[in-house]
C-alpha cells in the first residue's frame, strides 16, 4: 500500500490517496475532484479540468499518467 496526495497528482490540496497500485491512487483522486467541485470548491476547478481533459484525450493523458505511475512506483511502501 502506498500513499500519493491530491497535490502530488497536480491538485490544490494535501488528501491523501492510499491504494496498492498507482491505478487505485488515480482513481481516487479522480472521484475526489469530481466530488468537491461537484460541492462547489472552486480551488480544485483547474485540477478537475485537467482531469477531464486526460480522459477526453487519452492519448495527450498518457504523458501524465506514464509519470503519475513513475512517481508512485517510486514511493516507499506505506
Amino acid at each position: 500500500m502506498k500513499t500519493m496526495t491530491c497535490k502530488q497528482l497536480g491538485g490544490p490540496c494535501d488528501l491523501a490517496h492510499s491504494g496498492a497500485n498507482a491505478d487505485e491512487v488515480i482513481k481516487a483522486q479522480d472521484r475526489h475532484l469530481k466530488e468537491v467541485v461537484a460541492a462547489g470548491d472552486q480551488v480544485h476547478q483547474d485540477a478537475w479540468k485537467a482531469m477531464k481533459g486526460r480522459w477526453r484525450r487519452p492519448v495527450a493523458g498518457l504523458g501524465w499518467y506514464r509519470q503519475a505511475k513513475r512517481d508512485f512506483a517510486a514511493l516507499p511502501e506505506s
